[in-house]
């Protein structure tokens, strides 16, 4: 248990100086999958063979005294979305219960070629449209915090694992909110990256335009780590920057960097939709940080409220087309009862795709459609670029935004399932920063009355990604010491 409680940069050490072989490393991570996942359901693939096997050449290379990277032999979760050759990518849906790509995404390559070690596949929600990881084909995810509550959504099973300790971190995909909201639930850290930042080639697409792979960790210092395996500029991705590859290192964050920090606080995320404990839990972290010199100030972003109702028109007008594709005759699932190619699409479809699947091609088809498209469609991209230049003027003024990351803490299994509007509404705080391609990062702040973690989130304007690690991890370290003063102050009483 020691071993797995171990941050990534503290394994790659002990990696690196051979205090411990990757050999050990990996069979403590299966060992404490074989122990607890049976009742966090956070994987659906595991890698076993494959995973021993790198390790053991991983040990055998650096015995040898070979330069190899050092994040070499560091194990790491991949949710069930993006291409892993050889190994099963299933989305957690039935449509692709048995496709097993013949390639690797980009970001699956660059872990390769650093000797990161792949433990398995994820779950989460169908086609990564979900809130709570309970629309998967395959079973529901249980959030480690409180098995009786979701992890969030749609990268519930990254989350899951590695608040489990089931990975030291992981990969998965955020459209509207979905590496946030379920790091924000499961007490994790979670980076939303700047939108062309990491290639999305082998990343089975939901909303082209709004997807980002991104980081899950335990830390801030984690969660950069494994930004800058991923980020980089990819000729096989039309949408990917022409930008170096984030570069990581590790230094002692000095608080005093705080000073003269100006951060904003859009007054429309502090609304009466968000939970009152999760706003004073973020005000009061602010406050924190002015302690240390930083310059808090209200501020309005007056589009915001119209940034859900956006979102889901282009997220799913996206959808309908990239999920066209899915139809019963090149690859997937295909229906054995039809008699014409007709009922061969059409039963496919009925019978591969789940329910929130289809209520979203069918929203996106119908605001696409003629007679809808300027009604719907061309207004929602109008609202877009409107959210954007809100925030491209809240930059000219601050160099962050300070807001909430989840209206509300996780709550139980079955809950909101059958409610689309009340399951949407988890996103109101993290739909505008993917209209925006812009980078966010979320983190625990404090914990509520059923020791539940309260997350807050920092949004930055595009490619401040260092930025948001440096300021993170100056807020992890305020939560930490006013935790400590907190507890000390109860256990005096």
């Amino acid at each position: 248990m020691e071993l797995i409680q171990k941050s990534v940069y503290e394994l790659s050490v002990l990696l690196q100086n051979k205090q411990i072989s990757a050999q050990e490393l990996i069979n403590a991570y299966f060992q404490q999958i074989e122990a607890v996942d049976s009742n966090i359901g956070a994987y659906l693939t595991l890698c076993r063979e494959d995973a021993i096997n790198q390790a053991l050449e991983i040990d055998r290379r650096r015995a040898k005294g070979e330069t190899l990277s050092p994040f070499a032999g560091i194990p790491v979760g991949i949710k069930d979305n993006i291409c892993t050759r050889n190994v099963k990518t299933t989305c957690a849906s039935k449509m692709l219960e048995h496709f097993i790509p013949p390639y690797d995404a980009t970001v699956i390559q660059k872990i390769k070629e650093h000797d990161m070690i792949i433990l398995g596949k994820l779950n989460m929600d169908e086609f990564a449209m979900g809130s709570s990881t309970e629309t998967s084909y395959f079973k529901t995810t249980r959030n480690p915090l409180d098995l009786n509550r979701v992890p969030g959504g749609s990268s519930g099973g990254s989350a899951a694992a590695v608040a489990a300790l089931e990975a030291p971190f992981a990969l998965g995909t955020d459209t509207g909110g979905s590496i946030r909201q379920p790091a924000a639930f499961c007490g994790m850290v979670g980076l939303k990256p700047t939108y062309g930042t990491v290639s999305r080639f082998g990343l089975i697409a939901f909303a082209s335009s709004l997807d980002q792979i991104g980081p899950i960790a335990r830390n801030t210092e984690d969660a950069a780590l494994l930004y800058s395996v991923i980020s980089g500029h990819d000729p096989l991705d039309a949408t990917s920057v022409k930008r170096p590859p984030f570069a990581f290192e590790h230094h002692a964050t000095d608080l005093s960097q705080l000073r003269g920090k100006k951060i904003g606080l859009p007054q429309e995320y502090f609304c009466e939709k968000v939970a009152p404990h999760i706003q004073q839990s973020v005000k009061d972290m602010a406050n924190l940080l002015t302690q240390y010199g930083a310059e808090i100030e209200e501020c309005s972003l007056p589009s915001s409220p119209y940034a859900l109702s956006a979102y889901y028109i282009i997220a799913s007008a996206e959808a309908s087309s990239n999920l066209a594709r899915f139809d019963g005759v090149r690859y997937g699932y295909r229906t054995p009862h039809y008699s014409n190619l007709t009922e061969l699409y059409e039963n496919t479809r009925s019978e591969g795709f789940g329910d929130e699947v289809k209520r979203r091609i069918l929203l996106g088809t119908f605001v696409l459609s003629s007679g809808y498209y300027d009604a719907y469609y061309k207004r929602a991209k109008l609202m877009q670029n409107q959210i954007a230049r809100e925030f491209a003027d809240a930059f000219s003024k601050y160099d962050l935004l300070l807001t909430p990351t989840v209206p509300n803490p996780a709550f139980p299994i079955g809950a909101k399932i059958s409610d689309p509007i009340k399951m949407h509404g988890n996103d109101i705080c993290t739909v505008a920063v993917n209209l925006a391609g812009l980078p966010a990062i979320t983190l625990p702040c404090a914990v509520d009355a059923d020791d539940m973690p309260v997350s807050l989130q920092l949004i930055g304007n595009h490619f401040s990604e260092q930025l948001l690690f440096d300021t993170a991890t100056c807020c992890e370290m305020i939560a930490q010491n006013h935790q400590v003063k907190e507890n000390a102050h109860a256990k005096s009483i």
